[in-house]
């Protein structure tokens, strides 16, 4: 059985955020744990049609046990490399936001966060 890349980082990253949270490193945990989000959240399916027929007593509801289940969408290494730099951009363009805004260590924490997610792209 072959492993999809989202597996081989979910397992990197949760590994990081297990040693993160032991270190109780705030900004690592926060960086790390929207990495894993964004990843599980672009696996998300997209107007999946179930084909169960419908339940007679809970609106919207499908009759039999799993009947509602829907396979994930398997992201390649370079869609999960996208998403990380998507939430480095953010990062950044909030950091300038708080910078103007007169919040210099909000800023702070928001770019270490982005170093952060930027060395994990260099890393795998």
């Amino acid at each position: 059985m072959t492993t999809h890349p989202a597996d081989e980082w979910r397992t990197r990253l949760r590994g990081q955020l297990l040693a993160a949270r032991k270190d109780r490193d705030a900004v690592r945990t926060s960086a790390l744990r929207s990495a894993l989000s964004a990843i599980d959240n672009a696996e998300t399916p997209d107007g999946a049609r179930l084909d169960a027929s419908s339940s007679e007593t809970i609106a919207g509801g499908v009759v039999g046990l799993g009947a509602a289940e829907v396979a994930r969408r398997q992201l390649s290494d370079e869609q999960i490399r996208a998403l990380i730099s998507a939430e480095v951009d953010e990062r950044l363009t909030a950091a300038d936001e708080f910078t103007a805004g007169g919040h210099p260590q909000r800023a702070a924490t928001l770019r270490d966060e982005a170093a952060l997610l930027t060395d994990l792209l260099g890393d795998v």
